[in-house]
């Protein structure tokens, strides 16, 4: 097991905790050991530091899970650079806001990716790349970095409940850490083989290359289109870890499994959504010799709890304690410490905070609060906006979200960049976003708005197809005559979700 040493080091020296021998990265284009990991690491950040940036310029990629996708969060902490990650499924306008928010120096990508973008989508004075260059140029290779724990590393950018992503600040700590705890309450060894299908953007996602790499064993990153290449990748490639969401899981339970492959897990981790108890039976026959972990996190904490597996079938509705490293408070709205048994909301100290949101002030002190009196851990929270209840067990239960947010198929979706898009094309000219209950999805969207759909659904959908990826997608409309409003004149948006669900919950 990985001890929990709390001493946070620089991120890019990961590789040098592993066997220089033993296998560290293995996709399609070959198997690294963690000597060649360190050497790739190296010659990825000598030709970053070769082209012309300040320290602390961000570096943007927008690739599916090649090798330079995975060596990118290493290499640029490593030139002094800070790693902006872009999910390869966005469309352009969306890579085009990421790019800008950033403020990003450099685009590495791919040429048919890069031929996608039309101009003014790359912010002046930002140089793009192919990554073939990117390795092919790189012979010298820059030595571990010496940077402080507090040094800016990376900018994930996940959805508000209002407007368009948002980039969190993650420390050269806030990676360590997360790494090293995840790592440890996984139980992860050398010998471990852990399958990378979720998105490099996601921190869940890219906490599985460095949790993996911090317990010296491998990871196995894959672009998949269906449950059958999971299951494939699952048995030809020995692996012993797999992470998903509940869609991935209801799509992995339908597909047929050899008995060997199933039995060859260790464990199984979730995020993004609960496990029904009926979800979580069905886990335990399919796959009989893997633990389940159930987690809950916030990416501007990483991650903030986990149940032992051991209490899954006695507490499947729990996200169960909070993980190594961080402190997880129910509060009071006044501030105080809720009691056992009453909901309060979601408080997350410790040094697993990320620094706040990217050049967002506002939004930065809405979130990023001093911690509550009570906190063992001073200095700044992260006060979640998520209702929970600490039960007489020391367990937490989700009671409920506060913000407007739709959960799909593990990704959180912002209502409003949903009614931008479908504004923008002027088919309607008012239109309001919710996210529904949907058995696969965890929540489908739904869209409210004013017109006849009968003239216009369709030439809408068309253009959304092209502007939204697929987990954007209106999967429900609603036409009305007039959306109501409040007494100041606005939208009653509250109103129009509470009707909306209220007629849902009767189908």
């Amino acid at each position: 097991m990985v001890p929990l040493d709390p001493t946070p080091r620089p991120i890019d020296t990961l590789p040098l905790r592993g066997d220089p021998a033993a296998p560290a990265l293995s996709s399609r284009d070959g198997t690294l050991d963690y000597a060649g990991l360190e050497r790739a690491v190296g010659r990825l950040a000598h030709w970053l530091a070769a082209q012309g940036l300040a320290p602390g310029d961000r570096v943007a990629s927008w690739l599916p899970k090649t090798r330079t996708a995975c060596l990118l969060p290493l290499a640029a902490p490593r030139s002094g650079l800070v790693h902006v990650p872009v999910n390869p499924v966005l469309k352009r306008a969306q890579v085009a806001h990421i790019l800008g928010d950033s403020g990003a120096a450099l685009l590495v990508t791919q040429p048919v990716r890069a031929g996608l973008l039309e101009p003014g989508d790359v912010p002046r004075g930002c140089a793009v790349a192919a990554e073939e260059d990117a390795l092919a140029h790189a012979a010298d290779a820059l030595p571990p970095s010496r940077a402080t724990p507090d040094t800016l590393a990376a900018i994930l950018y996940t959805s508000g409940s209002t407007g368009k992503p948002k980039g969190v600040m993650l420390s050269h700590a806030n990676l360590w850490l997360g790494a090293v705890s995840v790592a440890h309450y996984l139980k992860l060894a050398p010998d471990d083989r852990v399958l990378g299908v979720l998105p490099l953007s996601f921190d869940y996602g890219q906490n599985q290359l460095l949790s993996t790499w911090a317990a010296g064993g491998c990871v196995v990153p894959l672009d998949y289109l269906t449950p059958r290449d999971v299951v494939k990748a699952v048995a030809a490639q020995g692996i012993t870890t797999l992470a998903g969401v509940p869609p991935l899981w209801t799509q992995l339970l339908e597909a047929n499994w050899p008995a060997e492959a199933a039995a060859q897990l260790r464990r199984l981790t979730n995020s993004g959504g609960a496990l029904t108890p009926r979800m979580v039976r069905a886990l335990r026959e399919r796959f009989p010799a893997a633990d389940l972990y159930p987690m809950y996190g916030l990416t501007e904490a990483f991650r903030s709890t986990f149940l032992d597996p051991a209490l899954v079938d006695a507490a499947p509705d729990s996200i169960g304690r909070a993980i190594p490293f961080a402190e997880v408070l129910v509060v009071r709205p006044d501030g105080s410490r809720a009691a056992a048994g009453e909901p309060g909301e979601l408080v997350h100290a410790g040094p697993l905070v990320a620094q706040g949101y990217w050049r967002d002030a506002e939004r930065t002190a809405q979130r990023f609060r001093p911690a509550p009196a009570f906190a063992e851990h001073r200095g700044t929270a992260v006060w979640s906006g998520d209702t929970v209840v600490e039960g007489a067990d020391g367990l937490l239960r989700f009671v409920g979200r506060d913000d407007e947010m739709i959960k799909s198929a593990g990704n959180r979706i912002s209502p409003t960049e949903i009614e931008e898009a479908v504004l923008a094309g002027g088919e309607v000219e008012e239109a309001a976003a919710f996210g529904v209950p949907d058995e696969r999805l965890g929540q489908a969207i739904l869209v409210v708005a004013r017109g006849d759909g009968a003239g216009i659904e369709a030439r809408l959908c068309e253009r959304l197809r092209r502007e939204l990826p697929a987990f954007q997608q209106p999967s429900h409309y609603r036409w009305l005559d007039a959306l109501p409003r409040n007494a100041n004149g606005k939208l009653d948006r509250s109103g129009l979700r509470a009707a909306i669900l209220a007629e849902w919950r009767v189908r």
